[in-house]
């Protein structure tokens, strides 16, 4: 058995899950933080059969596209008295990052 944990940006939560609960596969979902760019994200965990990882992870990927999206760095808070002029850039958001670990011993209570 494996427990698939993936970190998905929140436009595509419901999505993968929705993708995830029609291949018959269960979902936990958790609300968590980004570092970089201090956005909400989604944790989703995913236990799963062995034969059936790649099939999850396929789901991942076909709902999880990267695209462009214009930000404005937070500012920095520094001890000089400068002026900060924060200049929006153009990253790369969405995709998803996936691990896929073994598990032990799974109970269901």
């Amino acid at each position: 058995m494996k427990l698939v944990i993936a970190i998905v940006q929140d436009d595509d939560a419901m999505d993968v899950i929705d993708s995830l609960n029609e291949g018959g596969f269960r979902v936990t979902k958790l609300a968590t933080t980004g570092g970089f760019l201090k956005a909400g994200n989604t944790t989703l965990m995913i236990g799963v059969d062995d034969e059936r990882t790649d099939k999850v992870v396929k789901i991942i990927e076909e709902v999880c596209k990267t695209r462009k999206q214009i930000v404005t760095p937070p500012s920095q808070v520094t001890g000089s008295q400068g002026v900060y002029v924060p200049y929006p850039m153009e990253i790369k958001v969405g995709g998803a990052t996936v691990f896929v670990v073994n598990v032990d011993q799974f109970v269901k209570i």
